[in-house]
């Protein structure tokens, strides 16, 4: 195919090269894109009159058609085409002849590109938010079902305190809607329009650039032409955002494995999003939870990636910028796949109530209730803190827990805890533990009920954004 800047050249350019350069393989895909911005620069250019309006229409006409023939398989991108770009601009050409030529006037590739690249992560974002929101959705109505059920907390993964599961849950649905938040955030500077800064220094036509913002949906219009064709920071954003959310999936993945072991039990994984193994029959592993944990690895590289290629380029374009798009995609791509993924994970998953009430046995995770009753009857949190210290060194001497502890035992124990063994006894039951945290934002059952409502009114008000 024709390449769009060969006047200036005698010689061929070696296949070699051609390959090195050829960016088509990866490209190809904002076709859409590309096609959508050429029909708003062809409108403009007939509208200002740099154009006729005869001229605007046909290659607004023959661009329409040429994106249903892509969109209905019956034409195809040509493969000698060096990019996208060129690409459309051929089939045009094929089609409309010299005409096609004029569509770009006052244009470059270099504000194209970054058009097209603009175009496709707006509606790249749009898609995983839309992803992001079922996501949340399905830890809500799992949420909905645990208000009661009982499991330990951890820190350090050791036994810390009791809570109820849909508290555990709603700390991810939390997470999510932060990187949401932040999807959103990220997709005010993706909509800016740098169509008509052209090749970097803007045009010497009387282009309106105002006019091809609205008809493509930007909100803003990049002011410096310099900047416009020349940073990639708003893919860098989205790649950011994108890292912190790969890890918060991550970090659930990662439990959904620990608790799908033999060794914890929690939570029984479906035929559905589970593998088996090729020499063992008894095994049914994660491999969805386990592919989500490990394609984090791909998407934290594609943020280190693009920075690394940016930090050193002059002002303004250079060619080292056609490997932004890769990185990019390729995070794309993995969101859209692991997103929906894990949220059937979670959704055909079954836990285990009574599996993880069981664990708390004898795990002393409700000692600091027992402190908390002794500042109830005066004594300062340092000191009850020592006082149930040993308390638990005693019960781990006996072989018993604080669950196992009568009034007179305790009593035996430490005699300070006589006056109010009964309540004392009470408070370390781990009912008791997590009905006591009733603080906004705690594990009590009320407490994560309203938390709950709270967190179902934040997700339709992101709905209906």
């Amino acid at each position: 195919m024709r390449k769009l800047w060969g006047g200036r050249f005698e010689g061929k350019t070696d296949a070699l090269i051609e390959q090195l350069n050829n960016s088509l393989p990866f490209d190809s895909r904002m076709w859409r894109q590309d096609i959508a911005g050429s029909i708003a620069h062809a409108r403009m250019l007939g509208e200002v009159g740099i154009i006729t309006e005869k001229e605007s229409n046909e290659l607004r006409i023959g661009l329409a058609g040429l994106a249903a023939d892509l969109g209905s398989g019956s034409q195809e991108l040509p493969e000698d085409a060096e990019d996208v770009h060129t690409a459309v601009e051929g089939l045009l050409s094929e089609r409309l002849g010299a005409v096609a030529g004029k569509l770009h006037t006052a244009r470059s590739r270099n504000d194209q590109v970054a058009t097209d690249v603009r175009l496709y992560l707006r509606d790249a974002i749009d898609v995983l938010t839309a992803e992001l929101r079922e996501l949340q959705q399905s830890l809500l109505t799992i949420a909905e079902s645990h208000f009661d059920t009982i499991l330990p907390g951890y820190t350090h993964l050791q036994h810390a305190q009791p809570i109820v599961l849909s508290h555990h849950l709603l700390a991810y649905f939390w997470m999510l809607d932060r990187d949401r938040e932040r999807l959103s955030d990220v997709r005010k500077r993706v909509n800016r329009s740098p169509l008509g800064a052209a090749a970097l220094a803007g045009t010497g036509y009387p282009i309106d650039r105002e006019l091809t913002a609205n008809l493509l949906g930007f909100e803003e219009i990049l002011e410096n032409s310099l900047d416009a064709v020349s940073d990639r920071d708003f893919s860098i954003e989205f790649l950011s955002a994108a890292a912190i959310l790969s890890m918060h999936i991550s970090r659930l993945a990662e439990e959904i494995v620990m608790w799908n072991s033999p060794e914890f039990r929690f939570v029984t994984l479906d035929d559905a999003v589970t593998t088996g193994s090729s020499i063992m029959p008894q095994k049914k592993n994660p491999d969805v939870a386990e592919l989500a944990r490990g394609k984090t690895g791909r998407v934290f590289g594609a943020l280190i990636s693009l920075l690394t290629l940016m930090k050193g380029l002059p002002l303004s374009y250079n060619k080292d910028m056609q490997e932004d798009k890769e990185p990019l995609f390729d995070t794309i791509d993995t969101l859209r796949l692991v997103i929906p993924a894990m949220r059937m994970t979670i959704e055909t998953a079954q836990f285990n109530r009574e599996r993880m009430v069981a664990t708390l046995d004898r795990d002393f995770s409700t000692a600091t209730d027992l402190a908390d009753h002794l500042v109830w009857q005066g004594f300062t949190f340092r000191d009850a803190h020592d006082i149930v210290g040993g308390v638990v060194r005693t019960c781990i001497a006996r072989g018993i827990g604080l669950e196992d502890l009568t009034p007179d035992s305790i009593a035996a124990i430490e005699p300070r805890l006589k006056e109010s063994a009964d309540a004392a006894i009470a408070a370390v039951t781990v009912t008791a533990s997590v009905s006591a945290r009733k603080s906004r934002g705690g594990t009590a059952p009320d407490a994560v009920r309203a938390q709950w409502a709270r967190a179902i009114d934040r997700l339709k008000s992101a709905q209906s954004v």
